[in-house]
């Protein structure tokens, strides 16, 4: 087949940003199935219409999730895009491939569909870009015998993510890796087939740094916090100090609920006005690092907008033991009583965050089990309701 004309696209080889256009072209070659896919595209720029159908739902056999269903609307003059379906494939816990991985996955992708990857989706899952109806079937055999299984997609479970954690990272408050790797075996039915009012998706990080972002893009956030002390270095203080760091400029004024104190000998923290934002950490990492006594924070509620406007998580529980295999079971069944409640309550296409701010969360904590936590204010620094004076408190006691 020999190569489309496409000047639109061709615009986008020039200048000197890589260029996904640059990629097509070299698959092309050897994909038919991508010269229609170019075609296709040199259509929408010159219309300014999009051609894609979404096919809602397409499985394989006992899965109801991980194919996204994509049709062409120009299949007669595009025959080889007529079917172009996603599969999403469950990663592996913080990304980490071997090299014989990700040959294997390569192959298999090149022999049953496009060629086109995305590593990753927003999700995190592997997604591959492109394959016909009838090779569904033969690819996720070729997937599952090479180790592989597929993430979610539809009204279900989606593929838990996590940052590195403990693998690579000082940082991280519990083992990001383990918990993601234990929730995905644990709740295979919820990834698999879909059954909720709309997604549902779980991300762990292991410290308020919160590298896989899951404060804004999941509906249940673990993220690594402790319970005492910032534990601290005050010879390594003094060492930033000597070497330039203006300690009082960068680290004290910059603290958020102004607990830092530096007298130019060391540093004071208030841990009780402390909110574990990790700032002064990033900036004196061999000074400071997180106290002993860790664990995580459980917030619910993130999205980002599609049907409503976008919403950040909200503590649901302020801290949890995660290497209490007690308190992981706990976690497990109060996330069945969430789901319940959703499902019984949710609307179609509505959020866990989303029928939180329209049932309102006393009537959702009642709803789930849990009892209110102060923690479970959005903003208690922001707009308090009570103001304290020592004075009237003393006068108040004689």
């Amino acid at each position: 087949m020999a190569k489309r004309d496409t000047p639109m696209l061709d615009e986008l080889l020039k200048g000197p940003y890589p260029s996904f256009v640059k990629e097509l072209y070299k698959v092309q070659e050897r994909k038919p199935m991508v010269q229609d896919l170019l075609g296709q595209l040199e259509d929408s720029y010159e219309e300014r219409i999009g051609h894609w159908k979404h096919g809602g739902i397409v499985g394989v056999m006992g899965y109801g999730g991980g194919v996204i269903g994509r049709y062409s609307d120009l299949q007669e003059k595009y025959p080889a895009v007529a079917h172009f379906h996603t599969m999403r494939i469950n990663q592996p816990a913080a990304w980490f491939y071997t090299s014989d991985a990700l040959r294997t996955l390569a192959d298999i992708w090149e022999k049953h569909g496009s060629g086109l990857t995305n590593m990753h989706g927003s999700t995190g899952d592997i997604v591959l870009l492109g394959c016909k109806t009838d090779d569904l079937e033969p690819c996720f055999a070729d997937l599952t015998a090479a180790g592989f299984d597929l993430g979610g997609s539809g009204s279900c479970m989606r593929t838990p993510s996590c940052c590195l954690g403990k693998a690579r990272c000082e940082w991280a408050c519990y083992d990001t890796m383990k918990l993601c790797y234990e929730f995905t075996q644990e709740f295979q039915d919820e990834l698999h087939r879909p059954a909720f009012p709309y997604k549902f998706k779980f991300k762990f990080s292991g410290c308020p740094n919160d590298c896989v972002a899951s404060i804004a893009r999941a509906d249940m956030s673990l993220i690594g916090t402790w319970k005492d002390e910032i534990q601290v270095d005050q010879a390594a203080v003094a060492d930033y100090a000597k070497g330039g760091m203006d300690i009082v400029s960068d680290v004290v004024m910059n603290c958020p609920s102004k607990c830092i104190k530096y007298n130019g000998n060391g540093i004071e923290i208030d841990d009780h006005e402390c909110v574990h934002c990790m700032h002064c950490i990033n900036a004196m990492p061999k000074a400071l690092a997180p106290g002993k006594e860790r664990g995580a924070t459980i917030l619910l509620g993130s999205k980002a907008p599609i049907m409503e406007g976008a919403l950040l998580s909200s503590v649901l529980v302020p801290f949890i033991d995660l290497n209490d295999e007690d308190e992981i079971e706990d976690l497990k069944e109060l996330i069945g009583n969430i789901w319940d409640f959703w499902d019984e309550h949710g609307r179609n296409r509505e959020r866990v965050g989303e029928l939180i701010q329209r049932v309102g969360m006393a009537t959702f904590l009642d709803g789930i089990g849990l009892d209110p936590e102060p923690e479970m204010v959005s903003a208690p620094r922001d707009n308090p309701y009570i103001f304290f004076q020592d004075e009237e408190e003393e006068e108040d006691d004689e």
